[in-house]
């Protein structure tokens, strides 16, 4: 194989790094994930809307089928003032979530090369390869290192210090309810349809997501919504972003960390702004939580020997649902350069970089436009949706989509 030999290690263990080590393994390489998580990360993030390059590996290597592990929808709805449709189009989109592509993920790349509880705490690169010290004290030595250690990325803030992630001045509110949690009149409309609804200061969407046992079997049907609100940077910010234990976060609060007065305020504006139907499935949600919505650029995703992947180094607003399929074709694109140049790290890097940063650039800029139309009342009613990762619209999938069909 093009790349036998080569040693890679992998700095994070999410859906980005997962993808890359299977690519890079597929390429030939001996490749090993260090995670700093001590346990597995199932259970964390919720919906994500696909596209083909989200489930590349699974239909390239045929190991799960699309279908199995994803709920389809037929269109788009935007609800209007009474909770009917103010518009309708007809797009197929499929839905997966974070735990059914980390497992999928996960047992393809197999529990031998990834690695729990173990930091990377800085590297040094030379013209052989890189010197990876870790947290722990331990060391480790490769021919290619990739970062893909997410939004508030360690490697990014050593390659590029001033590139940061930027808050844009709103906040996701998130949710997932069962099909047992939810009243059955919202999953009758929500069966084949994402919903969207579009407010002055503010948007929400919902759809289905599936939620499947240990075994990618078993389809349970959930939903999942998002409520984008407004949210100044400053005192009101700090105390949303205050959890359960006083510290305040800067990105995220997740399920159960949110205070409870912040829940509940959240669910009284819901009911007296969102038509009864969404306000509802807000009331049912035990512990939603938050992301706070950023921004940021890079000017160089490589040197010689280390790479920035996904989040790790662009980070684009969620409006063209297209994050993970950014990470998954970084991946993807890596490896083909690799197979190109034989295994030459610093060929393969010299060729990969300015694809990505031209694609990473377009995409951070495209979400930046339809964050600002959404949130300030100019996205109009009936529009096609911004979802796609090279271009609006590329994240249509087939209603009947099976594995090698994406």
């Amino acid at each position: 194989m093009a790349c036998s030999g080569l040693r890679v290690i992998v700095m994070g263990g999410s859906l980005g790094g997962l993808s890359a080590a299977l690519f890079l393994r597929d390429a030939g390489c001996d490749v090993s994930v260090f995670e700093r998580s001590r346990t597995p990360l199932a259970g964390r993030g919720a919906g994500i809307a696909l596209n083909p390059a989200t489930v590349r590996y699974f239909t390239l290597h045929e190991t799960v089928a699309v279908s199995a592990i994803s709920m389809p929808t037929r269109r788009v709805r935007y609800v209007g003032d009474d909770g009917g449709s103010a518009a309708e189009i007809e797009v197929p989109y499929r839905f997966g979530s974070y735990d059914v592509l980390y497992r999928g993920l996960m047992d393809a790349f197999g529990p031998a090369g990834y690695h729990l509880g173990r930091t990377v705490a800085g590297f040094e690169e030379d013209a052989e390869g890189v010197t990876v010290r870790m947290a722990d004290g331990g060391v480790e030595r490769c021919d290619l290192l990739v970062c893909a250690d997410g939004v508030r990325s360690a490697a990014r803030a050593w390659l590029a210090p001033d590139a940061q992630p930027e808050y844009a001045g709103y906040v996701a509110w998130r949710g997932t309810l069962s099909e047992r949690e939810i009243d059955p009149r919202t999953f009758d409309l929500l069966r084949d349809t994402i919903a969207y609804r579009l407010m002055p200061d503010s948007h929400m969407l919902i759809y289905p997501i599936p939620e499947v046992g240990e075994s990618l079997r078993g389809i349970e049907r959930c939903v999942n919504w998002l409520w984008y609100r407004n949210v100044p940077r400053g005192p009101a910010f700090d105390a949303l972003m205050t959890d359960q234990d006083g510290n305040v976060r800067d990105v995220s609060l997740g399920p159960g960390a949110v205070r409870p007065e912040n829940v509940a305020a959240l669910k009284r504006d819901a009911a007296a702004q969102l038509p009864q139907w969404l306000s509802d499935a807000i009331r049912r949600t035990g512990e939603p939580f938050i992301q706070a919505i950023m921004d940021c650029d890079v000017p160089r995703m490589a040197t010689a020997r280390v790479a920035l992947i996904g989040d790790g180094a662009f980070v684009a607003r969620p409006h063209a649902a297209a994050g993970t399929a950014k990470a998954a074709e970084d991946a993807w694109q890596l490896g083909l350069a690799l197979r190109a140049t034989g295994g030459d790290v610093p060929a393969a890097l010299r060729e990969w970089e300015p694809r990505q940063l031209a694609l990473g650039r377009a995409l951070v800029e495209r979400n930046r436009r339809a964050g600002s139309r959404l949130q300030s009342g100019a996205w109009p009613v009936g529009a096609p949706l911004a979802f796609g990762l090279y271009a609006q619209g590329d994240s249509v999938m087939h209603w009947a989509c099976q594995a090698g069909t994406a």
